[in-house]
């Protein structure tokens, strides 16, 4: 149990800072770090969540397929969101897979798909009436960029359409650039004494993100389609194979290497084939994927988190590099955690430069018996993952020095272990392993819980980011996330680069966020082992914050998710007279810390179950989840036989068509607004 909170403060600990790299780099290919320092941040979090899904949170970076979109190019709500995959890294681990797809489906037949996975953008082309309307990115998976005229420019994608195809439906696919395309066009950028690009992909998102399409039309850019998003107007294939056909016949570019398997040993001899061709192919895979072919048990299988459970990455295998670890250093997390991590030599490992490692903690480090100045191997597992895997100890000269993490944080002038953040005392709980910041109000730790309290999983405050929130803290406007409230448009005008329609934006985002669910709110505070899932389970059993903040133990015990860590660790927060005092802030500010009142004669959702699809006009989806949990209804993902209604906004997806072909009963949305007494 106790490694599991480890792990788990890990995981927090580099969500924060992971996100305004994640903007930076994904949304505006303008980078601070490199490639290999953020790959570092990202390898550790993907690693911990994929080994403890348990911990996996609505807010963390792996689960945002990316960042959110550049408003420069506008917004593109995609109808039904674009979800990444799961990853296998071992043929034990996609026969696991295989295995709960089995167990989850009953035993239904089915066949399989295998496909590359392509080291490229992710985009979702929509076509109308027979012509490209819309071209978007990934964006978050929720919201991409308008990237429609730039993505005319590549001369693979079709900008008009057969009138066999559907009226209206969306094509998901990967553009990408050749190797020799890559080459080319870092070349062109070295005589132009323009800077490299790290990788294809990363080429490939800054050739497609230019705001000048004519900068785009110049890349060597090609694009094979992967799947359809949605469809409206005809009867679509009921296999994704057959889809795959459909859609070259419309003109579509299909990879030529994909194949249909008949079971999970075909998948495997398919992966270790091509695993061994790899180089030969003219552009970069990272795996391949494997996926259901049936379009119905696809939907039956459904996702879990942002991840369907009907495909899954087998990643190639690692590749191993050495260098020098010149140093360990510590940061902060957002509870105070101190945690090492690894400065190294920069070291190129399958194509990426390498320059930091994250480390677990002291123990971890001694363990393996790392060492300051140790050569080490370096892994980037599915090879964008690095890692330390340990000391080359034959190379040892004597000069390498053990890491002692109170002796890192020695202030010399104060004689004892301090943050290297703000200079508070450090200290380490009786049973752990990790070493804590004493002062709580930490800008390391103010920031990154501003950050989750502002996160779309808790008060959804946008365009109070990790950016904005450090600009905030460093200019004194904000101590805490209760303060939040109390900005004025005014005040945000006078920071740099904020205008007066942003600040509106934020402001009018600031007050919207005042009315969220209890649960998002409890999820927003930062408590200790409380995800996302957790928050909104221990809401159900509490009238509002108050009535939380003075439970007992036993109280927490007697909800049968709730454990001893988890409660302890909730009487531990509310126990704090600054948490206290944050929450008093919050209610002076009228941010609503009740339940939402609900009449039980106003309960018509009892033992119904409801999926939203499409986009509706005066509700967002998850305000639409709201209101249905709060009148009794469930809200499942995937229509099955037991659905009781579909909510239909605009552009709905393959949902509805599913839902058509079950007679599930549709409602619109001023049918849905009346039923839950919004007309």
């Amino acid at each position: 149990m106790e490694n599991l909170d480890r792990v788990k403060e890990h995981i927090e600990q580099i969500r924060a800072e992971i996100n305004r790299h994640n903007y930076l780099y994904y949304a505006l290919d303008s980078p601070e770090i490199s490639d290999a320092e953020y790959d570092v941040l990202m390898r550790e979090l993907r690693r911990l969540e994929e080994e403890y899904p348990r911990f996996v949170t609505s807010d963390s970076p792996t689960q945002r397929v990316g960042a959110a979109p550049v408003e420069a190019f506008g917004v593109v709500e995609h109808p039904q969101p674009l979800l990444s995959l799961a990853n296998a890294f071992s043929d034990e681990e996609l026969l696991a897979w295989h295995t709960r797809v089995v167990r989850l489906i009953a035993g239904q037949p089915f066949d399989m798909t295998c496909e590359h996975k392509m080291d490229g953008l992710a985009v979702a082309l929509t076509y109308v009436n027979g012509r490209l309307e819309t071209g978007a990115t990934r964006g978050d998976g929720f919201r991409g960029e308008n990237i429609t005229q730039n993505l005319r420019t590549v001369r693979s994608i079709p900008l008009s359409v057969p009138k066999e195809a559907p009226s209206r439906f969306e094509v998901r696919g990967e553009v990408y650039l050749s190797r020799d395309g890559f080459r080319r066009l870092n070349d062109e950028r070295a005589k132009e004494g323009l800077p490299f690009f790290a990788n294809p992909r990363n080429a490939a998102a800054g050739s497609v993100r230019q705001l000048d399409p004519r900068i785009t039309a110049r890349r060597p850019l090609d694009i094979y389609v992967y799947g359809l998003g949605w469809a409206e107007g005809r009867a679509m294939p009921e296999t994704h194979w057959e889809t795959m056909q459909l859609l070259k016949s419309f003109g579509f570019k299909v990879n030529p290497d994909n194949a249909l398997v008949k079971n999970i040993e075909e998948a495997g001899a398919y992966y270790h084939a091509w695993a061994e061709k790899r180089n030969s192919l003219p552009y970069e895979a990272d795996g391949i994927v494997v996926k259901v072919n049936q379009i119905a048990l696809q939907q039956e299988l459904g996702a879990v988190g942002s991840e369907p459970r009907w495909a899954i990455a087998y990643k190639f295998p690692a590749v191993q590099g050495t260098t020098r670890l010149n140093e360990i250093r510590v940061s902060v997390g957002r509870t105070g955690t101190l945690n090492p991590y690894a400065v190294l030599e920069p070291v190129s490992v399958g194509g990426v430069t390498i320059r930091q490692a994250a480390l677990h903690n002291e123990d971890d480090i001694r363990r393996k018996d790392i060492r300051e100045g140790d050569w080490v191997y370096i892994q980037r597992a599915g090879e964008v993952i690095p890692e330390v895997v340990g000391p080359i100890k034959s190379r040892r000269t004597g000069e390498e020095k053990e890491f002692n993490i109170l002796e890192k944080l020695l202030d010399k002038e104060k004689g004892r272990p301090a943050c290297p953040r703000c200079g508070a005392e450090v200290f380490r709980p009786e049973g752990e392993v990790m070493y804590y910041c004493s002062n709580a109000a930490c800008p390391a730790q103010a920031q990154a819980r501003i950050e989750l309290f502002a996160s779309r999983g808790a008060m959804d405050i946008r365009g109070v980011g990790e950016s904005m929130s450090a600009t905030l803290l460093r200019e004194g406007l904000v101590k805490d996330v209760a303060d939040l409230y109390s900005l004025t448009k005014e005040q945000l005008v006078r920071l740099e680069r904020m205008g007066e329609k942003s600040a509106g934006n934020i402001i009018n985002a600031i007050q919207i966020s005042k009315d969220r669910s209890l649960g998002r709110l409890i999820y927003g505070l930062g408590i200790r082992h409380i995800g996302g899932e957790m928050a909104q389970v221990i809401a159900e059993h509490f009238n509002g914050l108050d009535e939380l903040a003075n439970a007992k133990m036993e109280d927490l015990l007697s909800i049968p998710a709730v454990g001893t860590k988890i409660a302890e660790s909730i009487v531990n927060f509310f126990a704090q007279p600054e948490n206290r005092r944050i929450i008093e802030k919050l209610k002076d500010h009228k941010v609503r810390v009740e339940k939402e009142k609900v009449h039980a004669e106003a309960l018509p959702l009892a033992g119904q179950e409801f999926v939203v699809t499409g986009t509706l006009k005066r509700l967002s989806r998850e305000r639409a989840h709201e209101k249905i949990r709060a009148l009794g209804g469930a809200v499942k993902d995937n229509v099955t036989r037991n659905t009781t209604y579909i909510v239909v906004g605009e552009a709905p997806g393959s949902k509805l068509t599913r839902a058509q072909a079950l007679g599930i009963r549709q409602l619109n949305e001023e049918e849905f607004l009346q039923l839950i007494g919004e007309k």
